[in-house]
């Protein structure tokens, strides 16, 4: 009745208020005479539609929002192709830009450049670029960890300072080279030629502390020093870079004095008046629950007038978000949920403007001389000479082995992003041509893309590699197994299925449990904060089942790759991986199944396969997974898991000869876990081949009451309901799915396994 009122009620008032608003509309025609108004008809209507969609397309607003989305859509595919050969991210982005601007959809498609990029619009993606550089420079401040600076600064500040002062100075003197030909009309040498030297001595900070990560070196000494030597690099070189700035805008060295004066002050007052009140804002407010929106504006004014200062200064706003970043509360919590609003914006959404913006005034075209590009071969030369061999011998001469030395001097020469910012910084400054830059980008772009191949040849030269396989695991227990997970519930789960496996041979056994996870996901600081959070449950489970476990944690740049690289050089009997909310999700293992995250849901289970769409069609299966399959040199299983707790009920179906290999999995179950195992033969398979059938009879002889034997070809809903686990091939499974078997509806948690 309540329903029937209301439905009568909107119609009267919608339909009430329309007839008087089309009443009004109509006495509101009788206004219009005498006021020249003119109404076109039909033919002039279209075109005058037409006219006001042009009008439209035309419009700053909505070019800029056909540049965003063209740009972020071109950006992240050439970052993921390029994280696929392994290169970081930023590379990919990098090339992106230079893609879209004159350097090649420039040069090819001139009116379509012309259409998407006119150059009355490239102020406001500009601006907005700049926006988006300053909410990362605020990031990057954040993402140093100050403390472990200060604790482990000795060393680290020998090899940084070393890797900016050789670089420099091969800077200044090859300015001293090309200044007559390409330093720009009216820039005094001293602007030219600190703003190269400056140029030569960047390191890119995240882009270092990636790779770091990647190759799981950031817990060995190695790993600490080169991330302090980068934080430490990355402090000077902006120091050194507003002092840089002030003495190119003041025209003078004793001008710039002034604004050395005042970013000094500037500085004092960030560290002694404004930090000691974010720490006790932030001391107060470490939680999402407590950070509410005030708070949150707090810290964002004071990076914006941070960024403001810098800028009235004269050393660039992008030095005061830097700082603002710096100084923010050291609490590792608050800093991880800071981030977590800030990046993805900036990172994500703004800073691929940044790239193609920089992409937009690379001209690769103005350097295809060849003298030109001798000089950009000895650009390339310079800053390679100037900080990778400057940083190795600086590390050498500090005691680190050669190999270490080198190592470090690689991964210093990296300059991605940060060098891109310089570069801007001197082109909008008026210090540096369009040739000069172009050629400066394309050492950037070489310098950062050859840092893995170089680390790879360091290892290789020296006999070694990056280890990521703990020393524990490498014992010479019977049976290793290992068990690879995204999130803690899965973990736990895939943790109690290898504890089943084997529960009374722990003393000839082993157990590690590795979680990967995408590199560009964490931060230098909150490593071990992620690797804690990931593994506690974890490591509270196995203290439960009594089960020891040998953790691996690692940042990974290609999760695939190194999946199977651990797996097979740590030489392991069994991989266990799970799937759902796994660290597989969006890869190529993720995508085993056309049907993975379809099974999950048990009661919309067969309703999924009901269609006319198999398991290998339009599915990278088939392909895909077979290729990494067929790289694991262990068995594999696959958990399916529907909140598995227990494995008392075990059901094992035999479809063919080739499962006959899952005997071995229930033999072990059974003197492990005390499971009770049903062995079904819907397809007389045990029958047809006696051995299958002998070492089922084996079996039950040593153990009858652990063994069941059932022929039947449906499985009962009140028998399905009381299994803990189904075990089955991934063959039987494939044939499951691909004929939408009934044996699907109610199946509990499942594991499937690759001989």
């Amino acid at each position: 009745m309540k329903n029937f009122k209301n439905s009568i009620f909107y119609v009267v008032i919608t339909g009430g208020f329309s007839l008087l608003i089309y009443w009004i509309l109509s006495k509101g025609k009788i206004l219009e005479h005498g006021r020249h108004v003119t109404v076109p008809d039909g033919k002039d209507q279209w075109s005058e539609f037409l006219a006001s969609m042009q009008h439209n397309l035309g419009h700053p607003l909505a070019i800029l929002l056909a540049q965003i989305i063209t740009i972020i859509l071109v950006a992240r595919f050439f970052g993921w192709m390029f994280r696929k050969i392994g290169q970081p991210t930023v590379i990919g982005e990098m090339v992106a830009g230079i893609v879209l601007g004159p350097s090649l959809v420039g040069m090819y498609f001139p009116e379509y450049s012309a259409l998407l990029f006119p150059k009355e619009s490239l102020g406001n993606l500009q601006f907005l670029s700049q926006i988006g550089l300053i909410l990362f420079m605020f990031v990057i401040g954040m993402e140093l960890d100050l403390k472990a600076l200060k604790n482990k600064a000795n060393d680290a500040v020998v090899i940084s300072h070393a890797s900016i002062i050789f670089p420099f100075t091969l800077g200044i003197a090859l300015a001293y080279f090309i200044y007559h030909k390409y330093a720009p009309d009216g820039v005094e040498f001293a602007s030219f030629g600190l703003f190269l030297g400056i140029a030569m001595s960047i390191t890119a900070f995240p882009v270092l502390a990636r790779i770091v990560q990647e190759r799981g070196i950031h817990k060995t000494r190695l790993g600490t020093i080169v991330i302090t030597c980068a934080a430490a690099d990355d402090i000077t070189a902006w120091c050194i870079l507003a002092a840089v700035i002030a003495i190119v805008k003041a025209g003078s060295f004793v001008s710039s004095l002034y604004i050395i004066a005042m970013s000094i002050g500037y500085v004092l007052i960030m560290l002694k008046v404004v930090r000691p009140f974010l720490e006790r804002v932030g001391a107060l407010k470490n939680s999402r629950s407590s950070l509410s929106k005030p708070v949150v504006a707090i810290f964002l004014l004071t990076l914006i007038i941070s960024a403001y200062a810098t800028e009235v200064i004269g050393i660039h706003a992008l030095f005061g978000a830097f700082m603002a970043g710096a100084i923010m509360p050291d609490n590792t919590k608050f800093r991880n949920i800071f981030i977590e609003k800030v990046e993805d914006v900036s990172v994500i959404l703004l800073l691929p403007l940044f790239f193609v913006f920089t992409g937009l005034r690379t001209q690769i075209g103005l350097i295809g001389d060849p003298y030109l590009l001798k000089v950009t071969a000895l650009i390339i030369l310079v800053a390679v000479i100037g900080k990778f061999v400057g940083s190795a011998l600086a590390a050498k001469f500090v005691g680190q082995s050669w190999r270490d030395s080198l190592t470090i001097g690689a991964l210093m020469n990296t300059r991605g992003l940060m060098e891109l910012v310089v570069l801007n910084i001197g082109y909008d400054l008026g210090v540096l041509t369009t040739e000069v830059f172009t050629m400066m980008v394309i050492m950037a772009l070489v310098t950062t893309f050859m840092t893995g191949p170089a680390l790879d040849l360091i290892n290789y030269i020296f006999k070694t590699r990056d280890e990521f396989i703990p020393a524990e695991v490498k014992t010479q227990s019977q049976y290793k197994v290992l068990i690879s997970f995204g999130n803690s519930d899965r973990g736990k789960s895939l943790l109690r299925l290898a504890n089943s496996l084997i529960k009374k041979e722990n003393s000839q056994a082993a157990v590690t449990a590795m979680h990967l996870t995408l590199s560009n996901e964490l931060h230098t600081f909150d490593l071990e904060e992620h690797e804690r959070k990931s593994f506690n449950p974890v490591i509270q489970e196995s203290e439960n089942l009594n089960q020891p476990i040998v953790k691996l944690f690692k940042a990974s740049n290609d999760i695939d790759a190194d999946i199977i690289e651990i797996a097979n050089h740590g030489e392991y009997d069994l991989l266990l991986v799970g799937l759902g909310q796994s660290i597989f999700e969006g890869t190529l293992l993720g995508r085993l199944l056309g049907y993975t995250t379809r099974i999950i849901n048990p009661d919309r289970l067969i309703d999924k396969f009901t269609g006319k769409e198999g398991l290998f069609e339009n599915s990278p299966f088939d392909e895909r997974t077979r290729q990494i399959v067929a790289k694991t040199k262990m068995p594999v299983g696959i958990l399916v898991d529907k909140n598995l707790e227990n494995l008392d009920e075990v059901f094992v179906p035999i479809f063919t000869e080739g499962d006959a290999f899952l005997v071995d999995f229930a033999k072990k179950l059974i003197f492990n876990n005390n499971s009770h195992v049903t062995f079904v033969d819907p397809n007389n398979a045990v029958k047809e081949h006696p051995e299958i059938g002998e070492s089922i009879l084996a079996l039950e002889e040593e153990m009858p009451i652990n063994i069941t034997m059932m022929e039947e070809r449906t499985m009962k809903k009140d028998f399905l309901s009381k299994q803990d686990i189904m075990i089955v091939s991934l063959e039987s499974w494939k044939k499951l799915v691909d004929s939408q078997s009934i044996w699907l509806s109610n199946i509990p948690s499942v594991l499937i396994l690759k001989p």
